[in-house]
Formats: structure tokens, C-alpha cells, sequence
């Protein structure tokens, strides 16, 4: 029987006879491929309706399931992302976090502007855009920085690009634009001859080059922008990368503000921003490029340092206060502690993103009509602590309170030591590195102001209560040994204390206490002043034990109750004792005598008789040959003491208070006003005892004694034991 003849190829279906896929394929298209391969042929209808629907229907049910489990995984914070981007390690990369000083450029027409810059506080152009305004605090539009937000998610970020030339940087970014259709290809040529334009400081704007300057030809700016016609405008000194090892001499044209550069941080980086508008955009341009390393890029920057950061952010006619309000926002966020270092670290935009989201998560917002955006806040005296919010909401609720108290407890020297004189020990240690400077620095202008205030501070108390010292202490203690006590006590205290500025002298507590002290000895027989010694002695030797054993440390446990009672009863004493001196002036100079015993008679043998002199004042009489009469006559006239103590008084005060105020004024310029400040109360003592030496009325005077010598003229200065 014949075997029947095996065929290797599998079965045509029929339904596929009419379109033969096989046809134009050669016999060497398939060798090697029969020996193992299986051809299945299945009849397909010709329907697939149902099949696509049923496709549909899967894809859609995934879809649907995909996103039921994104909304059940786990929202991660801003705080959670940027612990993770500033606690990540990459060998590969270069993290190296710089001071940043931050710039901002706006359009002009044919240059760029210089309008704003950042070291950790905004200065601005003042609106003459003749002089910078003082840093302050940046107040700044919600919606400006959730715009930059949209517009940073659209736009072209490159991230460690590595360039030599501020052009092919340029180059390079508009590529990206293009390539991502965010910029047309005809508007390339046009963006990169705008964005090379000359870059104009505000330190170069002076009376011999307020011209405009000539930067291209009239025919370029007509024309289109071609490359052969770049090629013959005038090059910015921005095209020109500066090496490390030459001077910014190089540029002709331009010149670093080298003043300012003494206030840049060392080893700082530049962020350059640049905003404004254009003709030829339709919809807002933002770029952002952070540089692998820090490049110098001539007249870029306002001072020679390398540029790490460029921002721009370009809008269509009418954008230009929407885009210096973005640029704004990208300022105060490189000057921020966290954001700036998340924008060395960040791989990719979301770090940027999420580095924003954390920091509107700490903004204080301000509601309007409750606050007047023009009002500049000035900077704080210090700065508060960022640490907290690298941290996890969970854990900085925690430990922020309890971390932060044992932290100023350890600044402050509030931490027992353990062994004998440890907390003194750390003292010297601690302020030994300053004590020079605290010394050096009182030459300085606000200083030299302060002593001097601290010196009719400290003199006009210790004089005042001595005098009631001496009415209390039976002339034991009185104003020379109160000026004595406070010199010695003083200079001793601002030598060895570490605080030059304190105010040392009597109060109403010690008034109140040697007043007590005093009565006892007389009661007791005791001599006084012995007494007091003692007294002294025993204080220092206690005071000496609590220094030994750190007793200082437990003030923490302490609070401010105590501290600020006393503050409050010494204001009130003071105020109470200046009403009460000014009151004293009327009842021992009144302005009408109630009685007054001074009669004018005429002379002898004269016909006038005692009624005609009788209406006369003293210096009539005197100048008519009169005689005054009566006990009154040899004291001088008291009416017009108490009107013009009343004067001195309130006029010292009102001139002290505008004078401090005037440093917010629009008069004089800010260096002049922060003297008149600073020199407020010593301008109105001053001017108030001139007034009052000019108009030659016997006002009280503080009782100053004019000798060396004890109060008590039967006692030395030397106290009895």
C-alpha cells in the first residue's frame, strides 16, 4: 500500500484565497523557517463589531480600576517629597548648595533693565530709578505664584546643561521650545536676537550715559532677524564667557558694581531672571536652566560671579506687570532657604514643583483691605530657624517645641554642667571670641548714640534718688555716694559681665528698701552703713555659691511673671516721679501767691504818697528812687517757673518722639534720617536746655554736689566695721 504523501505546508483557509498575503514571497524568504514552525489558519467572520466593543469595554474597566487604586494609594506631602529630594545621595551628581544672589531683568525696548535683586531680601528700583530701596521683606501675589507653578509645568526646564557661552545656552533652550512646540520655528530667530541684548545695571545709569545706547544698526531693526545680520550687531559682553583667571577688565563696556559686591556671601552663585513683554508672543514663554556648573557670563550680572540659575518668563503685549510679578515670585523663591536648595538637587521638574507646593504651604497670606501693599516691612533683627520644615508634620509637632526650648537653654548658658563653676567656665568661653568686638563695635554711629542716651539714662536716676536717698538715709547715702557707686559698679559691671549696656543705679524697690533698712538700724542702735556693708557682703558670698553649683539654670523653669512686674512698677515709678517733680515745681513756685509782702514806698521827702508807689511793680519802683517793703521783696518772681517747666517737659518729650519717628519720613536722605532717629532723645535734652538758657528763667536744676567729699561731713569714705 502506498504511503500517502506527507505535505509540510498547512492548508490554505479559503476564505483568504482572494487576497493571497504569500504571493511576493520567494522560496528564500522561508527557508530555514519550515522545519520547525506551524501555520494555523481560522476563519474569521466578517464582523468584529462585537469584538471591538468588548475591547472597549476592558480597556474602560481597567481605566476605571487603575484609578480606583491611585485614589486609595497614600498622598504624599510637600514636607514627605522634599525629605526626600534633600535626603537622597547620588555619587554621580554634584550637590554642592551655594548662596544665591538673585537678579531680575525686565525689557526695555532695546536693552535689559535691571529692576530687582535678592541676597536674602528684596531691594528694589525706587520709582525715580535713581537709588535701591532698603531690603525689606517681599510681599507678593497668591495667584503670581500658582501662575508660575502652571507656566513652569508648560515650559522648557533643562537641568545641568553644560554650556560655555551665554548664545549657546540661549541656543540650546529655544531648541527645546521648538522641539516641544511651545515656540514656533519662525519666532526662534526673533526670541534668541531679543534675549542676546544688552544687559544695563542700575550702577551704570549716570549722567554721561543716560543715552540711549546704540546696540544696532536702525536697518537690523526694521529687517528680519537673520543669522548673517546677528552676526553684525554688536555683541553683549553676555556671549563672552569670562575665565577665572581674567579680570572683568576684558569687557569695555561693561562695569561691575564692585561696592555692592562686598555685601555678596562668599562663593555665592547668580540667579538671573528675565521678564517682560513682546510683540511677537502670543501666549506666555517660560524657560528655566540650571547650569551643571557655575559659568561667568560678563554683563549678565550685576556683580563678576558665576551664573548657576537663568529664568525667563516672556509674555504678548500688555503682560509686562503680570511677568515681573512671576519674576517676583521666582526671587523670593531662590532666596528661600529650602526651595533654593531643592533647585541645586532637583532630577526633574515635579522636585521643582513639589519644592514650591512646600514652600506655599508655609506662605502667610495677608486678606486684603486689611493691609496696604505699599507699607514696606523691614527685616527682622533675627532670622528664624528653616530646620522645622525639613521635617515631617508628624514628628515637628513633637519635638518642635521641646527641641527649640533646649536650644536656646543651651545658647543662653541655661544647662547645668555638673562640676563646680562649669556654667561660669562656658561663659568665658563662649563670650570670649566677642569680647572684643562688643567693645569695638560701640564706635559705630548707632552705638556712639546709645551710650549717650545711657548716659543721661543712668546720671538723671542716680541723681534723682539720691536726693531721696539722702532725705531717707539721714544723708548716709546721697547723691555723690550714688554717683560714686554707680562709676564703680558700672565699670566693673561692663568689664567682667559681658553686657556694657545695662542701666546700673537706684530704683523705686531700692529706694523702698533703704528706706526700711535705714528705720531698723535706728531702731536697733545700729550704725547704718555698717550695717549695709554686711549686708553687701553677704549678698556677694551668696551670690558666689549659686555661680559655683550653676543655680543659674534653673531661671528656665522660671517665667517672665516676676521679670516683667518689676519692669512694670519701675515704668511706673519713673513716670510717677516725673509728674510728681513737675508737680512740686507748682507748689514751691506757684504762679499767683495767695499773699504777697512786698510793699513800694516813695522816697523821703517827696510829695508823692504811699497809695501812688503802692501801684508800682519792683522795677519801677527801683528805677523811681522807691523802696520795696516786706519779705517777698528778695525773692525773685515765681509766675512764669512752673509754665516753663511745663514747657521743658512736654517739649522734650513730643521732640524726642518725632524725631524718632522721622526715619519713616520722605524728608533728607536714609542715612540722615537713621542719625536724627537714633539721636532722637539726646537732640531734644539738648535743644530743651538751650531753650531754657536762653530765656534766663531760675528753673530747678538737679542738685549736683561741686565736691569730692562724703554728704555727711563726720564720716570718710572708708565704713567702720
Amino acid at each position: 500500500m502506498q504511503s500517502p504523501v506527507i505535505n509540510d505546508e498547512a492548508s490554505k483557509d479559503p476564505k483568504t484565497t482572494e487576497n493571497d498575503f504569500s504571493q511576493h514571497f520567494t522560496e528564500h524568504d522561508f527557508e530555514g523557517h519550515r522545519l520547525h514552525t506551524v501555520y494555523l489558519g481560522l476563519h474569521v467572520t466578517g464582523g468584529r463589531r462585537h469584538l471591538v466593543r468588548r475591547r472597549k469595554y476592558h480597556i474602560y474597566k481597567e481605566s476605571l480600576i487603575e484609578r480606583q487604586r491611585k485614589k486609595e494609594l497614600p498622598v504624599t506631602s510637600p514636607t514627605q517629597c522634599i525629605q526626600f529630594i534633600l535626603g537622597g545621595d547620588d555619587s554621580n551628581a554634584v550637590y554642592d548648595v551655594h548662596p544665591v544672589f538673585s537678579e531680575m531683568m525686565v525689557n526695555d525696548e532695546f536693552e535689559w533693565k535691571e529692576i530687582a535683586r535678592w541676597i536674602k531680601f528684596e531691594e528694589d528700583v525706587e520709582e525715580g530709578g535713581n537709588r535701591w530701596s532698603k531690603p525689606h521683606v517681599a510681599t507678593l501675589f497668591l495667584h503670581s505664584f500658582f501662575e508660575l507653578r502652571t507656566l513652569l509645568r508648560k515650559g522648557s526646564v533643562l537641568l545641568d546643561v553644560e554650556a560655555n557661552t551665554f548664545e549657546v545656552i540661549i541656543d540650546m533652550l529655544c531648541d527645546n521650545m521648538v522641539n516641544y512646540g511651545t515656540l514656533p520655528l519662525i519666532l526662534r530667530e526673533k526670541l534668541i536676537d531679543m534675549l542676546l541684548r544688552r544687559h544695563r545695571h542700575q550702577h551704570e545709569y549716570s549722567k554721561k550715559n543716560k543715552e540711549l545706547p546704540i546696540m544696532r544698526s536702525f536697518a537690523d531693526i526694521s529687517c528680519n532677524q537673520t543669522d548673517s545680520k546677528r552676526e553684525n550687531m554688536v555683541a553683549s559682553p553676555s556671549n563672552v564667557c569670562i575665565q577665572h583667571h581674567n579680570s572683568s577688565s576684558e569687557l569695555s563696556e561693561h562695569r561691575s558694581n564692585i561696592n555692592f559686591m562686598r555685601k555678596i556671601p562668599s562663593g555665592a552663585e547668580a540667579n538671573n531672571i528675565l521678564v517682560g513683554e513682546v510683540d511677537f508672543l502670543e501666549k506666555p514663554l517660560v524657560g528655566f536652566i540650571r547650569l551643571k556648573k557655575g559659568l561667568f557670563l560678563g554683563d549678565l550680572t550685576e556683580v563678576p560671579i558665576p551664573t548657576r540659575f537663568i529664568f525667563i518668563a516672556l509674555g504678548g503685549p500688555g503682560s509686562q506687570t503680570n511677568m515681573q510679578e512671576i519674576g517676583r515670585a521666582m526671587g523670593s523663591l531662590m532666596s528661600d532657604e529650602i526651595f533654593h536648595e531643592i533647585a541645586y538637587r532637583a532630577k526633574h521638574i515635579d522636585h521643582l514643583i513639589a519644592g514650591m507646593e512646600e514652600f506655599l504651604n508655609a506662605v502667610t497670606v495677608l486678606p486684603p483691605g486689611e493691609w496696604d501693599p505699599a507699607i514696606r516691612i523691614d527685616p527682622p533683627a533675627t532670622i528664624p530657624s528653616q530646620k522645622i520644615r525639613k521635617r515631617s508634620p508628624e514628628t515637628s509637632k513633637e519635638t518642635n517645641e521641646e527641641e527649640e526650648e533646649r536650644r536656646l537653654r543651651q545658647e543662653s548658658g541655661l544647662i547645668r554642667t555638673g562640676r563646680l563653676f562649669g556654667g561660669l567656665s562656658n561663659d568665658l568661653k563662649r563670650k570670649a571670641t566677642w569680647y572684643y568686638t562688643d567693645f569695638k563695635d560701640g564706635l559705630s554711629m548707632q552705638c556712639i548714640a546709645s551710650w549717650i542716651f545711657l548716659y543721661f539714662a543712668c546720671l538723671s536716676p542716680i541723681i534723682t534718688f539720691g536726693g531721696l536717698l539722702s532725705q531717707a538715709t539721714g544723708k548716709n547715702i546721697a547723691a555723690m555716694e550714688s554717683l560714686v557707686s554707680g562709676f564703680v559698679c558700672g565699670i566693673g559691671y561692663g568689664l567682667f559681665s559681658g553686657q556694657p549696656l545695662t542701666i546700673l543705679g537706684s530704683t523705686g524697690p531700692v529706694l523702698v528698701f533703704e528706706t526700711i533698712v535705714y528705720d531698723f538700724c535706728q531702731n536697733q542702735g545700729w550704725d547704718y552703713l555698717t550695717f549695709r556693708f554686711w549686708i553687701g557682703t553677704w549678698v556677694a558670698v551668696i551670690l558666689l555659691f549659686l555661680t559655683a553649683i550653676d543655680a543659674s539654670a534653673l531661671v528656665c523653669y522660671i517665667t517672665r511673671f516676676t521679670e516683667e512686674n518689676f519692669a512694670t512698677l519701675i515704668a511706673f515709678i519713673f513716670i510717677y516721679k516725673a509728674v510728681e517733680n513737675v508737680w512740686m515745681i507748682k507748689t514751691n513756685f506757684p504762679i499767683i501767691n495767695p499773699v504777697y509782702d512786698c510793699v513800694c514806698i516813695p522816697p523821703a521827702h517827696s510829695n508823692f504818697t504811699v497809695l501812688d508807689y503802692a501801684k508800682y511793680d519792683k522795677s519801677f519802683c527801683i528805677v523811681n528812687n522807691g523802696t520795696l517793703v516786706g519779705s517777698d521783696c528778695v525773692r525773685e518772681s515765681t509766675e512764669n517757673i512752673f509754665l516753663m517747666s511745663l514747657i521743658l517737659f512736654f517739649g522734650t518729650f513730643i521732640i524726642s518722639v518725632l524725631l524718632k519717628d522721622l526715619k519713616n519720613a520722605p524728608y533728607f536722605p536714609s542715612i540722615v534720617r537713621q542719625y536724627i532717629s537714633d539721636f532722637a532723645v539726646i537732640i531734644a535734652i539738648l535743644s530743651m536746655s538751650i531753650l531754657d538758657f536762653i530765656m534766663n528763667i531760675p528753673t530747678p536744676k538737679l542738685d549736683v554736689p561741686h565736691e569730692f567729699k562724703p554728704t555727711l561731713s563726720s564720716r570718710g569714705w572708708l565704713v567702720p566695721l
